[in-house]
């Protein structure tokens, strides 16, 4: 006989919120002395939290009602915001300071010294910033629609676009549902479309799909390229198995501290291009006396190729590096094809290491390398202050944080990057 499962109902209570913790979350507490972790709640705000998740020592929920409201809240912008953007309901100046707050927590957390920290870095552009956007599918009676995760449940939520992107990437993610539609594919047949878009705004897109042999689309005139990618069914990560078909020109072109790159719509690309090159301005400025700067987690040469001084890139992505290549053009730069767990003899003493790694942090044969080679100067940008902290606390007893700065690359998100530069001690 088979366990019977519950159905009782999960509980909602009225708690008060004391903070913002680094996933996004207000801190509160529940009767039974466990923390949760409320979406839609600001520090100093009392409300209704309606639990979504319980564990034995803590819980997350969603606010359903503010019944005591923070000065700091506005009216999101969106109905759907908690899918994308779950901090439209705070003024921008509010925001940056919870940042600084979060990043400052994190490191005091780990016991690492900073030096004095600045404001956070942005550009006061608080929407349509995005230069890409991931939507997935789903369809009804009425047909195909672009649809986001619905947060705190395992439904999707129909939207037309979002007040994030730059209007010409809903444009093109809009004119393919519409033709999906139109030629009645299935949501459970599609995994996501991919769009991005240029400053100039010209817009590509890749189509991931379940079925090798998927129906041929036409390049719509809100895009300027498409690529149709077969990606495994049995993976939920929109991945490419195999490019199916290409439509027009699928590469777009930006400049970055006056070097013109090329990417294409799958490599990782910075999504705010205005406040990437901010940090890249900085990082150029620290690393101007370096003789040689080696670039690990180099991506297309978004950091490495926009600094004078760059020989070596280190990136794994194959795509990428087919971009990277065309980006470095007749400059004498080493590309270099590998995870940087595996390209640990290109870390040396005489250059300058840049390393952007995925939110993970840096692989830990790469921190003993580092602590083994010890480069005389480090600079580390992170798009996770966590293990940043984590990283910088292993390598405090041989390299002293001379800069740190905080960026708002993504604005009504709790996404924070952050910028160490690391001297020899």
């Amino acid at each position: 006989m088979g366990r019977k499962v519950s159905t009782k109902p999960l509980p909602a209570e009225i708690v008060s919120v004391t903070k913002l913790v680094h996933g996004g979350q207000g801190l509160a507490e529940l009767s039974d002395g466990r923390k949760v972790f409320v979406w839609n709640a600001l520090p100093g705000e009392t409300v209704r939290a309606q639990v979504i998740k319980q564990k034995s020592s803590y819980a997350e929920a969603i606010a359903e009602e503010v019944m005591v409201a923070s000065p700091e809240r506005v009216p999101a912008t969106e109905e759907n915001y908690l899918s994308t953007s779950p901090w439209q309901i705070m003024k921008f100046s509010a925001e940056n300071e919870h940042k600084k707050s979060i990043v400052l927590e994190l490191f005091g957390h780990e016991k690492v010294t900073l030096p004095k920290v600045p404001a956070v870095i942005h550009d006061d552009r608080e929407w349509h910033y995005r230069n890409k956007m991931e939507y997935s599918f789903w369809g009804d009676d009425d047909g195909l629609h672009l649809a986001l995760h619905q947060r705190g449940t395992h439904g999707k939520q129909i939207v037309t676009g979002s007040a994030l992107a730059m209007p010409a990437i809903d444009a093109g993610a809009n004119a393919i549902a519409d033709q999906l539609s139109a030629m009645s594919a299935r949501a459970g047949d599609l995994k996501t479309i991919m769009v991005r878009a240029d400053a100039k705004g010209n817009a590509v897109a890749a189509l991931f799909v379940k079925l090798e042999s998927f129906k041929k689309l036409e390049l719509p005139k809100e895009l300027k390229g498409l690529r149709v990618y077969h990606s495994n069914p049995k993976s939920p990560a929109s991945v490419p198995t195999k490019l199916l078909y290409e439509l027009g020109d699928t590469t777009l072109r930006d400049e970055v501290n006056g070097n013109q790159l090329a990417y294409d719509p799958v490599s990782f690309f910075q999504a705010n291009l205005p406040v990437f090159e901010k940090a890249v301005k900085s990082i150029s400025k620290i690393t101007a006396k370096a003789a040689k700067v080696t670039d690990f987690y180099s991506g297309v040469g978004s950091i490495g190729l926009s600094l004078p001084n760059t020989t070596t890139l280190v990136e794994t992505d194959g795509l990428a590096t087919d971009m990277a290549k065309i980006n470095i053009g007749k400059r004498p730069i080493e590309i270099v094809r590998a995870t940087a767990e595996t390209a640990l003899d290109y870390i040396s003493t005489d250059a300058t290491l840049i390393v952007d790694p995925p939110r993970a942090g840096l692989h830990q044969k790469v921190v003993n390398q580092i602590i083994d080679i010890k480069p005389k100067q480090i600079v580390y940008l992170s798009c996770n202050p966590a293990t940043q902290a984590r990283d910088l606390k292993l390598l405090e007893e041989h390299y002293k944080i001379t800069q740190f700065e905080i960026y708002n690359f993504f604005p009504k998100t709790p996404h924070i990057e952050t910028l160490a530069v690391l001297e020899l001690i």
